[in-house]
């Protein structure tokens, strides 16, 4: 069972990722069809930024996977025998 700290922190992330969903939904999906002299574009990078941000975070992610793999390989790793 999972106690109050780990219940408080997941509820934390899934909170975060929440608004991140809906401010990216808002930002691609709704924001071109509303007029580009709206208020709201104030709060909003421009859209070049909505494929440069998660493409960079997408390849930030594929260098610690392929860290943490690196790293687990070569630990694991079994000295050679050495033959006479």
């Amino acid at each position: 069972m999972a106690t109050r700290t780990d219940q408080v922190v997941g509820f934390g992330l899934v909170v975060f990722s929440l608004v991140i969903f809906i401010y990216y939904t808002i930002w691609v999906i709704i924001l071109p069809f509303i007029d580009s002299d709206h208020i709201i574009h104030t709060y909003f990078l421009p859209r070049e930024y909505a494929i440069i941000i998660p493409l960079a975070a997408g390849l930030v992610l594929l260098l610690f996977v392929g860290l943490f793999i690196t790293y687990v390989m070569l630990k694991n790793r079994k000295p050679a025998k050495k033959t006479n």
